[in-house]
């Protein structure tokens, strides 16, 4: 080894005091389920040790520790020529743990230790490593294989040293220790410099012991060993330990006393009885270390070699030095597998050890070793096939796809058990492709597909077991064409393309072989019947139309869509199998020809009603609807009047300027776009609307009042006023009136008896429009004072005169709320030209409706004269005392039951002290019913009444409260309402639904509803039932209930069912709607 060559350290060496500590580590259990095991390599060698820990039972990850000798903690030294790993498998819940040496040295030779601790549990393990091709043998090395730790003293385990390395470092200098440690290969230096300090202090005299124990003891595994110590006190008492731990008296471990000597004798030596001992006297303690010495096994008996033919019994045999010894088998310097699923069972009895092979095969031919530690044996394996005599061989089969397939062969000797192979591949009964039938009758095997398909198609193999001759034979499969037009899912076979578009059309084929496609086009041609007949002409590839054919499917591809591409396309398939054919159709359409140009068939005040033709040509798709655009006749510019298609070929514009001349135009819109514009109208002029309900509101002597409403509509233009125009009856004369903006126009100046006709023109900046007219005669002029209610108190007189006019005398009736007036409670007096109401003495029964009818001939009119006779009130109910707060107190009281004939006016509320009882004004002509009195003497105690008023005065009495009220002096006295919370919570319900929308692709589209729930409700949105989740393509809004998903740049894919879901505890609700994402203009 070279100066500049690293090497391990084994560290710091544990100090001979401190073995006697006593070491706190947790009893041995089983935590290991696979240990480490011993090995050797050569230097510069890999190797790996493997420990393992099932984790069924545990909570968390084992702690594990590798160790080198006794002390060395491997963990600091990971590196380049050493490397630790962990693993876990969550299938089987087993935690893997691995050292990997590489490019080992002759000094990485020795003994290593696994220490596996989890909470109060603990497991180890030692295994020993050997390198091959050591350059140094050095005595203060480890002999022992199994040995669990190398260390400074193992000069004192082997054969006797050829140089005492203890007394060189005694008698060397300090600036020495380096060079003898690398002369005489000692890798743990700084432990053994301390135990050399130690052994320098020990040198003292020693007051408990005469002699003490030597440093170091060596022992064969099994035999027995005597520590001795000599005490000059033999009256000390006496205690022995092992690696810290007091040893008590067994049949292992017996004490003996000879005078001053005292004796331990360790009998039966085992590999854990290597550690560390100390015994103390008093207080005072002496050490060593006790080394066991395993023997190395030998072979004492040769594995014979065997040769035999497959499906026979192996057994090989072997006898070692030593029963119960660790031997490993190896195949071809592989380790034999020896597990449960192995085909190789190892059995040991005494010194006899066994590998048994039950049922051998081709595979078993080889060199066969055991390896012991004293020694390996080897022995030569040949296994060899059975002949066979074929009957009859298997045959090349050629089946339809579907049909059954039925192999038989025949064979000699009977019962021979065999597989069947596909392709190399070992055919199983549960294939997943097909279903497999085997069967075995004495000589005869077959083999049976119920159903054969594409997967069954290759070379088959029957291997009977255990011998060297097979049976071989090809199946082909074959299947007849098919062109599976139904998933293309067009209507009728039909394929729509727009024109100037490319056209790609797959159609999904099979076949066994790849059948051969060929496309052809259907031209009309002219019978001599002067019929359209269809020729078929095959479809050469070019450029812009081309056919193509891929293994699954064959393609038509048409770049720039024309309208000559519109026909009938067939695909002919061809193979061994058969033949098949299909056709489709391809049409390509286009935008619809211009409509005809619009006809304006009625004009109003700012709207009109058009119609028009639709095109001739619709380019080969369903018209859809109209866009309709005007503008005025002056102007250049054109204005859209509708962004929803109009199905109809009608439509009336709105919102034009009356006296404005007008031009409209039409286009047509299909699927694929919109068409070029109409040519315009005739240009047309709008006119406001005439007035409506014209009627006669008044009429007197010598005035007629009429009333009417505004126009229907009223243009752009606005209103500028009304012309009022009448005539009399007879004559044709009109008389114009002013201008007048009201709604309302009196007449006056008329002539009594007259019929005149009268007629209303509402006017604006277009002109006058037609005019409202209206005919009305005159009868009957009521005073103006009778018109309204007459009102008079109970007790006074009632006199009325009701004049009227008509010739010859008019018939007069009265009555009283549809009944006869009578004559004893009211007098009536009719003349030629009035009628006089008369009552004496008014009492509350006179009052009422009193209808007056005059007829003259076949001419009625009527009047209607309303009386009221007004009493004086009673007084309020329930008057009480609400609420009393410091000087105030609320009071509440409801209206009187009588009223007298007349709504209450108001109210007059009084207070009066208690002591006194003397009543003051509060409050009069109060309107609610309802007050609070304020400023009240304090430590007053109060009494209220409330009078009731109307237009006749104040009621004869008052309504007092019962109870009084007292104001307090001190503090206040609030009476708290009592108010039941009101329960919001409320499950979802959606008071706005989604609506089936057209988008257009390329622009955004947004879905909205609303839901109103409590408490607020989780909102998912979902395409076609599968939640929408982190997609770029959609942003989801939701503000004050209102729930809005909006579509980035939708493309004919986005289309779909979109529904909108709310969840809470409460519930649930759903909507849904349609969105359809189309070309532009509705493609």
């Amino acid at each position: 080894m070279s100066n500049g060559e690293k090497v391990w350290s084994l560290g710091e060496g544990q100090a001979p005091e401190d073995l006697d500590k006593p070491v706190d580590t947790p009893p041995l259990s089983s935590l290991l389920i696979e240990r480490p095991q011993g090995g050797s390599i050569t230097v510069g060698g890999d190797i790996s040790f493997v420990a393992k820990v099932e984790a069924q039972d545990l909570l968390r990850k084992p702690t594990i520790k590798w160790f080198k000798g006794k002390w060395m903690d491997l963990a600091s030294k990971t590196g380049k020529h050493l490397q630790l790993k962990e693993t876990f498998d969550r299938r089987t819940k087993i935690h893997t743990f691995e050292m990997h040496i590489i490019k080992a040295k002759d000094n990485y030779a020795g003994n290593y230790r696994c220490e596996v601790t989890y909470k109060d549990k603990f497991d180890s393990c030692s295994f020993d490593l050997e390198v091959k091709g050591l350059l140094h043998c050095l005595s203060l090395r480890r002999t022992a294989k199994n040995t669990r730790h190398e260390d400074s003293l193992s000069v004192l385990k082997g054969t006797t040293p050829e140089v005492d390395v203890w007394e060189i470092l005694k008698s060397a200098r300090p600036d020495q220790y380096e060079k003898i440690a690398f002369e005489y290969g000692i890798t743990d230096l700084r432990g053994l410099l301390k135990r050399l300090k130690k052994t320098k202090k020990e040198e003292k005299k020693s007051e408990a012991f005469a002699k003490k124990l030597d440093p170091a003891y060596q022992v064969d595994k099994g035999g027995k060993i005597r520590l001795v110590v000599d005490l000059a006190d033999p009256t000390v008492e006496l205690k022995w330990y092992k690696n810290g731990q007091e040893i008590r008296p067994t049949p292992k471990f017996i004490f003996e006393q000879k005078g001053t000597q005292r004796i331990m004798v360790i009998n039966n030596c085992g590999l854990n009885d290597d550690a560390a001992y100390s015994v103390a006297a008093g207080e005072e303690k002496c050490t060593t270390e006790l080394f066991v010495k395993e023997l190395p096994v030998k072979i004492t008996k040769e594995i014979e070699a065997v040769k035999t033919t497959v499906n026979e019994r192996i057994e090989l045999a072997c006898e070692v030095s030593e029963e119960g010894a660790q031997v490993k088998w190896c195949k071809n310097g592989v380790e034999v597998p020896t597990g449960p699923r192995s085909r190789y069972r190892v059995k040991s009895e005494g010194l006899k050890h066994w590998l048994i092979i039950d049922d051998a095969s081709k595979e078993d031919t080889g060199t066969f070793t055991l390896m012991a530690s004293g020694g390996t044996s080897e022995a030569k394996v040949q296994v060899e096939l059975k002949p066979l005599k074929i009957i009859q061989d298997l045959q090349d089969m050629t089946v339809l796809l579907g049909q059954p397939l039925k192999m038989h062969c025949e064979i000699f000797p009977g019962n021979v058990p065999g597989r069947w192979y596909r392709n190399g591949q070992l055919i199983q009964s549960n294939d997943p492709y097909s279903i497999h039938l085997f069967s075995c009758f004495d000589r005869n095997h077959r083999l049976e597909i119920v159903n054969s398909t594409i997967h069954d198609a290759g070379d088959y193999t029957f291997v009977p077991e255990g011998y060297s001759q097979s049976l071989c034979a090809k199946v082909h499969i074959v299947d007849p064409p098919r062109v599976h037009l139904e998933s293309l899912n067009f209507p009728d076979n039909t394929v729509t393309i727009v024109a100037g578009n490319k056209l790609r059309v797959e159609i999904p084929i099979s076949g066994e072989p790849a059948p051969r496609v060929v496309w052809m086009k259907g031209e009309r041609v002219s019978a001599d019947l002067g019929q359209n007949k269809l020729h078929w002409v095959i479809l050469d590839s070019g450029h812009r139309v081309r056919a193509e054919t891929f293994s699954d499917h064959t393609s038509l591809t048409i770049d720039i869509a024309e309208k000559e591409d519109t026909g009938n396309y067939k695909i002919v398939l061809q193979n061994e199998a058969g033949e098949a054919g299909a056709s489709i159709k391809v049409k390509v359409v286009d935008i619809p020809d211009p409509p005809e140009v619009p006809l304006v068939t009625e004009v109003g005040g700012d709207w009109c009603s058009m119609t028009w033709e639709p095109p001739i040509y619709d380019g080969g798709s369903p018209i859809l609807g109209y866009f309709i655009e005007r503008k005025k006749k002056q102007s250049s510019r054109w204005m859209r009047l509708n962004f929803d298609l109009n199905k109809e070929t009608t439509f009336e514009p709105k919102k034009m300027i009356e006296g404005v001349p007008y031009e409209v135009r039409v286009f047509a819109v299909n699927a694929i776009g919109v068409s070029k514009p109409s040519e315009p109208s005739k240009a047309f002029v709008p006119l406001g609307d005439e007035p409506t309900m014209l009627v006669v509101d008044d009429v007197t002597d010598t005035t007629v009042t009429m009333k009417w409403r505004p126009p229907d509509t009223i243009g752009a233009a606005g209103l500028d006023g009304y012309l009022v125009e009448y005539c009399i009856e007879g004559s044709k004369k009109v008389t114009n009136k002013e201008l007048t903006e009201k709604t309302k126009y009196t007449i006056t100046g008329l002539p009594p008896e007259a019929k005149i006709l009268v007629r209303v023109r509402a006017i604006n900046a277009a002109g006058a429009s037609t005019p409202r007219t209206l005919q009305h005669s005159i009868l009957i002029r009521i005073p103006r004072h009778l018109r309204q209610t007459y009102t008079r108190k109970v007790g006074e007189a009632v006199n009325l005169v009701i004049p009227f006019m008509g010739k010859p005398r008019p018939k007069v009736s009265w009555l009283k709320e549809g009944q006869t007036v009578d004559p004893t409670q009211v007098t009536i007096r009719n003349t030629d030209c009035d009628s006089i109401i008369f009552i004496r003495k008014a009492e509350r029964k006179h009052s009422g409706k009193y209808d007056m009818k005059v007829e003259v001939e076949n001419h009625v009119d009527t009047a209607i004269v309303d009386i009221q006779i007004v009493d004086l009130p009673g007084p309020p109910q329930c008057v009480k005392i609400d609420e009393v707060w410091g000087g105030n107190v609320a009071l509440d009281w409801t209206p009187p039951k009588d009223n007298g004939n007349a709504a209450i006016t108001g109210y007059t509320i009084q207070k009066a002290d208690k002591k006194t009882m003397e009543w003051y004004t509060c409050i009069e002509h109060y309107h609610r019913t309802c007050i609070t009195i304020t400023e009240l003497v304090v430590g007053n105690e109060y009494y209220f009444r409330i009078y009731s008023e109307n237009m006749v005065g104040l009621s004869e009495g008052a309504t007092q409260t019962k109870d009084s009220a007292l104001i307090v002096k001190e503090g206040m006295q609030l009476k708290n309402p009592e108010y039941i919370d009101h329960d919001f919570k409320e499950p979802p319900k959606f008071t706005q639904p989604l609506i089936n929308t057209f988008a257009i692709a390329g622009y955004n589209a947004t879905l909205n509803c609303s839901v109103r729930a409590n408490p607020r409700p989780k909102v998912i949105w979902m395409k076609n039932k599968i939640a929408i989740i982190d997609d770029p393509r959609y942003r989801m809004f939701s503000n004050q209930g209102v729930c809005t998903l909006e579509i980035r740049k939708p493309s004919p894919y986005d289309g779909g069912m979109y529904s909108c879901k709310a969840i809470n505890y409460l519930g649930d609700a759903l909507v849904e709607c349609k969105l359809e994402v189309k070309g532009q203009f509705g493609l």
